[in-house]
């Protein structure tokens, strides 16, 4: 199955990967390596994850308190927004997959 993402979610992860790098040397590599551990569990079970819209849902990543939010379209899995679980509530909400 194909991953891609929308603009602002590519923007949201790159963002985050910098923000932790700052923090601490290495641990924006921490972040995208569970970011990845997450988006392979997606592709595995898409279906598995809390289903948060109509088409979308949302898989929470293990040691960082983000949500990847995602739509599946045919074959390709769509990343919506990596959502910050404790900023702005469904600010992606208007982000159509379509």
């Amino acid at each position: 199955m194909k991953v891609s993402f929308l603009p602002l979610a590519e923007q949201e992860l790159d963002e985050a990967f910098l923000w932790y790098e700052e923090q601490v040397v290495g641990l924006g590599n921490g972040f995208l390596d569970e970011f990845n551990q997450s988006i392979k569990r997606i592709v595995a079970f898409p279906a598995l994850y809390e289903q948060i819209d109509n088409n979308l849902r949302r898989c929470l990543m293990n040691r960082f308190p983000y949500g990847i939010i995602y739509g599946i379209d045919g074959e390709q899995t769509i990343i919506v927004a990596l959502a910050h679980l404790k900023r702005r509530p469904n600010y992606w909400s208007n982000r159509n997959i379509e």
